[in-house]
Formats: structure tokens, sequence, C-alpha cells
């Protein structure tokens, strides 16, 4: 466990397959009044549009990325898809807990089983489920940041993501945005009083 100056934060993961709503819950979550910090994650992908280095995430590109697994800078990483890299940087959780905030994080399915083996009892780990395979394939589809291909093979991964439901902490169903919004709030928020 990374051990910053004094302070010790606790960690928030939130995760869900691709297209479940799980950024959009993270940023309302993010807007309260919490003392909390969003972990920008490192990925070797190309910026999508209106994203920005160093907000959104860290842009690397697929050498600098394994160059720095070889360094061992990450505190976990995955090839998501195949020369598709994301990971969590050391350096990223320091600059949170230096500022004396608890770190979120808004990862893939299995970024976020190995972080919460890595924080153990100081992460609460939230899967965010969609309604339905279908109604996840919708919400992809209206994206339309993706070809038909890359469609595709989101939807596999999504439905093998879906067989990690019982890895996590909590569950919550993301069928109705304002329900599910209060429901991480007020999870994070008892979380963080313990």
């Amino acid at each position: 466990m990374i051990k910053t100056g004094t302070f010790t934060g606790k960690a928030v993961i939130v995760s869900a397959p691709s297209g479940a709503g799980k950024t959009t819950l993270v940023k309302k979550l993010l807007a309260t009044s919490l003392p909390i910090e969003f972990s920008i994650s490192a990925c070797s992908r190309n910026p999508r549009k209106n994203e920005v280095d160093g907000i959104d995430y860290y842009f690397l590109n697929s050498n600098i990325f394994k160059s720095n697994i070889k360094k061992n800078m990450f505190i976990e990483w995955e090839e998501v898809y195949k020369e598709n890299f994301y990971g969590t940087l050391k350096t990223e959780i320091d600059r949170i807990w230096n500022l004396s905030k608890h770190v979120v994080f808004d990862v893939d399915v299995l970024g976020a089983i190995s972080l919460k083996k890595y924080f153990g009892s100081n992460a609460i780990s939230i899967f965010i489920q969609p309604p339905s395979i279908k109604h996840l394939s919708e919400r992809l589809k209206k994206r339309n940041t993706e070809s038909e291909k890359s469609l595709n093979i989101r939807i596999g991964k999504s439905k093998k993501e879906m067989n990690y439901i019982t890895k996590f902490d909590k569950v919550i169903v993301n069928d109705n945005l304002d329900i599910a919004t209060n429901e991480l709030i007020n999870l994070v928020t008892n979380f963080l009083s313990k």
C-alpha cells in the first residue's frame, strides 16, 4: 500500500462494462462536496474528440506505456484490447493523497478487481450494471464513436465482464440516472465516514 505523508486515503473503485454509464455517474459523484479526487488513468489509445491529456487520461504511446510497465510505475495495468493498454500510475495516487483527498477510480472490470486486491479493506468496489445487454448495445451505438467491428468487440467484452459482478462489494443498476446517482453518492458517503 502506498503511504504518502501522514494521510492514507481511501479508494472508491467504480467499474462497469463499456456504455453502462459509469463515467457519467463518476462525474456526478465528483461534483459533490465529498473530499475526493479523480484518479486519471494512463492509456495507450489516441484521445477521442474533446478528451484532454492530463484531465481525461494520460495519453502515452504504446512503447512508453510498456516501458513504464517494466519500470514498475503502475499499481495495476491491463491490455484491455490488443495493443491498447490502460493503467493506474503510482504517482497519481501520491498526487491525490498529497491533497489529503480520497481517490476515485473509473476503470475497466479487471482493473477494478486488481485495485481492490491492492487497496483491500481501504477500498470499496462498485459495479455499475446496465439494465440489459440490449440497452448497453443501444447506448454504445448512440455514442457513434465505434466502427461496427469495434462495437461488436465491445459488446462481446461487456457480456464477459458481467460474469465478474460477484467480485464487487456493491452493485448499482443504472436504469434511472437520478436513482443510480443517489445510490452511488450514499454508498461513498457512508464508506468514507467509517
